[in-house]
């Protein structure tokens, strides 16, 4: 029974990854809990990376009394910055994520050695990194630090298991060969560079459990590099099921990657769309995330409506104010819709209503502003059909076109009226009369929390402020 309890304390604990402050609270609680805590805080050591000069301390720590009577012999005494004590744990074994770049941050922080002598300590510390008994499922690359990595001793083995992949800036081509030698399993994948890189291609025609590709500032004005890209995904057509792409398709590849769940294209120039007719055919059953932008309505209705029924997250962006016949078709075919972003204005008013009450699931609705809109009317709507999950609010517009004061209050009062669930609210624009109002009706509980931003990035997903 120990044993069991010991199994679901990792399990529980291991959920607490990414909230640091909660793990080192627990670090205390007794040895048990120190033991498990320990290898999930030095998981993502170089991730979390805060403070360079204290972890050099630790991280010289760990090497031999062999290593270190060497490097005195060569006149490097680490006396003055090592700490005396041997660690209580083998830290490094437990690094999953490596980062070259904040491990040059922490060189950087090595004081009293001469600089002739730095480099000497630099391949020390590598080898600790890096060796056989050390496995990393996650490698950061950039180009600040574009060091061919697959050259390093023993980088065979502990890039292996890679199971996600960064590459950020324009990475040498033979860098991403060497690992497409080494690492075949990776399931996420993140390209991030502007130049053509052959080897990027090499790297994911050697994948075997490829499942999340993301490419970010690809060159989308070279088809041709584009299209090798797309023609490269229908080999995994079987296992890919997340993509983001930051240009229109070029080919009718897409067409065959029907086990997507999560598609993303941001478009980053409005294309020509009547060389994408095929998209129009564009059927993707299993689709549950959808996030475009500038992509027509047209071809976007063709989707929902070839889609079974299970999208819960859309964000439309820039496909134009007459969406009518869009907004018609998502909530003819989308019952589980948990989040929704998209234009609105006097046109398609109408619409949202009948969205609101079809859509019984959606919790989080982001309204970008159209052209003309009547808040009156539209603060009615929202207050009248909302389902009873629907609490989460982002409206984009300018300081020109913003609702009154006295429509805001009417919103409130209604929703207060109504006996909802206080709202999480957020706005492109406040003035000083905007927060007082929020402030009051805070304070009475009809909103949990009011935030306004003028950038619209802080509007392009659906995460909600605490």
């Amino acid at each position: 029974m120990s044993k069991l309890n010991k199994d679901v304390l990792i399990l529980i604990l291991e959920e607490l990854e990414n909230d640091i402050k909660s793990l080192y609270s627990c670090l205390l609680v007794n040895k048990t809990w120190c033991k498990i805590i320990v290898p999930i805080l030095w998981k993502n050591f170089l991730k979390n990376l805060k403070e360079e000069e204290k972890s050099i301390n630790i991280i010289l720590s760990h090497l031999s009394n062999e290593v270190k009577e060497n490097l005195k012999d060569q006149g490097i005494n680490l006396n003055s910055i090592i700490l005396r004590q041997i660690p209580l744990f083998d830290y490094i074994s437990f690094c999953k994520y490596f980062d070259l770049f904040r491990l040059e941050n922490i060189f950087s922080k090595i004081n009293n050695i001469e600089e002739t002598k730095i480099s000497i300590i630099k391949n020390e510390i590598l080898k600790l990194f890096i060796n056989r008994n050390t496995m990393y499922t996650y490698l950061f690359i950039s180009q600040q630090c574009n060091l061919p990595i697959h050259l390093i001793p023993d980088a065979k083995y502990c890039f292996s298991e890679l199971k996600f992949l960064h590459c950020y800036g324009n990475i040498k081509k033979d860098t991403l060969k060497g690992l497409a030698r080494i690492s075949k399993s990776i399931k996420k994948l993140i390209l991030e560079f502007s130049n053509n890189n052959s080897g990027a291609i090499k790297l994911i025609d050697t994948q075997k459990n490829l499942c999340d590709v993301i490419f970010n500032r690809l060159m989308t004005n070279d088809e041709s590099f584009c299209k090798v890209f797309e023609e490269l995904l229908i080999k995994h057509v079987d296992t890919i099921k997340y993509l983001k792409i930051n240009w229109m398709p070029v080919t009718r590849s897409i067409l065959y990657l029907v086990n997507l769940k999560s598609l993303e294209i941001d478009s980053f120039y409005y294309s020509n769309w009547t060389n994408c007719s095929y998209l129009e055919n564009l059927s993707l059953p299993s689709l549950k995330f959808l996030k475009v932008k500038r992509i027509s309505s047209k071809i976007l209705v063709n989707l929902i409506e070839n889609t079974r029924g299970l999208l819960t997250d859309i964000c439309i962006d820039r496909e134009g104010d007459n969406n009518k016949d869009l907004i018609q078709a998502i909530y003819e075919n989308c019952p589980k819709l948990k989040y929704l972003k998209l234009i609105f204005n006097n046109y398609n008013i109408l619409e949202l209503k009948n969205l609101l009450i079809n859509c019984q699931y959606l919790s989080g609705l982001i309204i970008i502003l159209g052209n003309e809109l009547d808040w009156n009317n539209l603060f009615k709507i929202l207050t009248d059909s909302s389902p009873i999950n629907l609490y989460k609010f982002k409206i984009f517009f300018t300081c020109y076109k913003g609702p009154k004061v006295e429509s805001l209050e009417l919103f409130f009062e209604n929703w207060k009226g109504k006996n909802r669930n206080p709202m999480l609210l957020q706005t492109s624009y406040s003035t000083l009369k905007y927060f007082n109002l929020t402030e009051k009706y805070k304070a009475e509980g009809i909103i949990k929390k009011y935030y306004h931003n003028l950038s619209e990035s802080t509007f392009e997903n659906f995460e909600w402020f605490d």
